[in-house]
C-alpha cells in the first residue's frame, strides 16, 4: 500500500493515547464533539492524518492503572514551550457509530481509558453516538516539530496545519498481519453497529 510524502492535516488526541497505541497497545479512538464550535459534533472527516499530542485535560484516574505510569512519562517529554512533536502519521480502516454501553463494556480491553471515563464519554451529548475508529499508525523516522499556532488552540479534534508537513519514510507501528488480527477482534465486538460518516 502506497504512503502518501505528506500530510497537511492533524487530529488531536492526548499524548498518553499516543504514546499507547505507538507502542501497539491501543489501535482505536473514542470521540465526540469538542467544545470549540466549529467541532460540535465529531466526525472523521479525514481518513489520513498526523497525529498532534496534547497535555491539557490528561489524569491519572481518567486511566486504567496500568497505563498511569505513562502519562507521567508524556509530561517529561512536553518540554519545548510553543514546538508540538509530529511523530505519527495514521490512516482511518474502520470507524463506528456506537451508542450501547453494553458494546462499550465490552471495548474496554482495546482501550487505555477507565470504563469511567470512557462511558463519560459516551453519555456527554447523549443524542449523538460515540464515534469508534481503528487507526493504523506509522512512526515517522524524522518527526517534525511545528511551533504551535494560535489557531492550533483550543479544544478542538481537526487541526489544519496550514502546510504540507513532510512525512518522508514511516514504519508501520504494528506488521499487517498483527494489525489485522487486532481489528478483526474489535470488528467482531462491533459487527452490525452502522459505520460512522
Amino acid at each position: 500500500m502506497l504512503l502518501p510524502p505528506i500530510s497537511d492535516m492533524a487530529l488531536k488526541e492526548w499524548a498518553v493515547a499516543v504514546r499507547v497505541m505507538a507502542r501497539g497497545d491501543q489501535i482505536i479512538t473514542l470521540r465526540k464533539g469538542g467544545i470549540h464550535r466549529d467541532d460540535k459534533e465529531f466526525r472523521v472527516v479525514h481518513d489520513e492524518f498526523l497525529l498532534f499530542p496534547t497535555y491539557e485535560h490528561q489524569r491519572p484516574e481518567l486511566l486504567k492503572e496500568r497505563y498511569q505510569k505513562d502519562l507521567a512519562e508524556t509530561l517529561k517529554e512536553d518540554d519545548v514551550p510553543g514546538l508540538v512533536s509530529m511523530d505519527y502519521w495514521c490512516r482511518v480502516t474502520d470507524k463506528y457509530e456506537l451508542r450501547d454501553p453494553e458494546l462499550l463494556e465490552r471495548l474496554s480491553p482495546y482501550h487505555a481509558w477507565s470504563d469511567g471515563y470512557a462511558e463519560k464519554r459516551l453519555h456527554w451529548r447523549p443524542k449523538q453516538p460515540l464515534t469508534i475508529a481503528l487507526l493504523r499508525l506509522y512512526r515517522l523516522q524524522q518527526p517534525q516539530a511545528l511551533p504551535v499556532l494560535d489557531e492550533f488552540e483550543g479544544c478542538k479534534s481537526w487541526v489544519p496545519l496550514g502546510q504540507n508537513v513532510p512525512l518522508g519514510y514511516m514504519d508501520p507501528v504494528l506488521a499487517d498481519d498483527e494489525y489485522e488480527r487486532r481489528a478483526d477482534s474489535i470488528r467482531g465486538v462491533l459487527d452490525g453497529m452502522p459505520s460512522a460518516v
